[in-house]
């Protein structure tokens, strides 16, 4: 059978007996359209039981977040199934496993996307421009989102570029927050916060009504961002803390000043970031073995 019947007999399937929605039956297309770019074929007959398997491999090696390929792993592990079920292939699948480890390595995004992340509000308006100032805060500081949405002014040493943090447990530490973001802080305080309704309140960062940032609200803007300048991962504003250690240790940071920064109770907590970093270095390093 030719594969996009096969394919239009699962979308059929999924639609008719399962009731899925249309965005999941574009996802499933989306997902299994970057199966067979990985992996040709045109007809079910050249499928193979490692095929999958070779597809992990592949989308690692693009250095996607864990999240990405698990559900282009599910996509597609589900179509093969249907395929078993139906008779289309004749080999069985159920056998294979989640490689472990992925579901455990937080989503880190590259530098370039990061930039592109943090230039995505329209610094015009004031919601922007607060946006803005709670991006390069986070990123430049690696707070924890309940952190950031709590920060009071009197937390921040505008003169010393110093965060007084107050984590969890109320554990208290000091990190640093970059030029850059500093400046787009006070530049938010001193315009848009400035005429918010609630400027007067201890909070940092304010909705149009004057209360301090919802986690849920500041979890759909950083969505809206990503999507608007064409980041595949499903990453949340957490994302940008991962980043903050992971671009860290990249660039010769110690690890024991990150776990610090970060508010780790445990080092163990924060040597996951060098597994993630590692996998980037070796990922540039075999792309300028190529090159050569």
């Amino acid at each position: 059978m030719e594969v996009n019947d096969a394919i239009d007999l699962f979308i059929q399937y999924l639609r008719v007996e399962k009731g899925v929605s249309e965005d999941t039956v574009k996802s499933y297309l989306y997902d299994l359209k970057q199966f067979f770019l990985a992996l040709p074929k045109k007809d079910t007959a050249e499928f193979l039981p490692v095929d999958i398997a070779d597809f992990i491999k592949i989308q690692n090696k693009k250095m996607l977040s864990s999240s990405t390929v698990l559900r282009r792993l599910s996509s597609t592990k589900n179509f093969y199934l249907f395929c078993q079920r139906e008779h289309i292939i004749d080999f069985n699948i159920n056998k294979f496993e989640t490689p472990k480890g992925m579901k455990h390595l937080p989503i880190s995004i590259s530098v370039e996307e990061v930039e592109n992340l943090l230039n995505a509000p329209n610094e015009e308006k004031p919601e922007g421009l607060r946006d803005r100032a709670m991006l390069e805060t986070m990123y430049s500081s690696g707070l924890r989102v309940s952190e950031l949405i709590m920060l009071k002014i009197s937390q921040v040493n505008f003169d010393k570029g110093i965060i007084n943090v107050i984590g969890k447990g109320n554990k208290q530490r000091k990190v640093p927050i970059g030029d850059f973001a500093l400046d787009y802080v006070q530049k938010y305080v001193q315009t848009a916060r400035y005429k918010n309704p609630g400027k007067n309140t201890p909070y940092l960062f304010l909705n149009r009504y004057g209360q301090p940032i919802s986690r849920q609200f500041f979890f759909k803007q950083v969505k809206k961002y990503a999507e608007q300048v064409g980041i595949e991962e499903n990453i949340s504003p957490h994302t940008l803390r991962h980043c903050f250690a992971t671009h860290l240790l990249e660039n010769g940071a110690e690890l024991r000043a990150v776990q610090e920064m970060l508010g780790h109770t445990n080092i163990a907590t924060t040597q996951i970031y060098t597994n993630i970093s590692s996998k980037r270095i070796m990922s540039a390093y075999d792309l300028y073995v190529k090159r050569k």
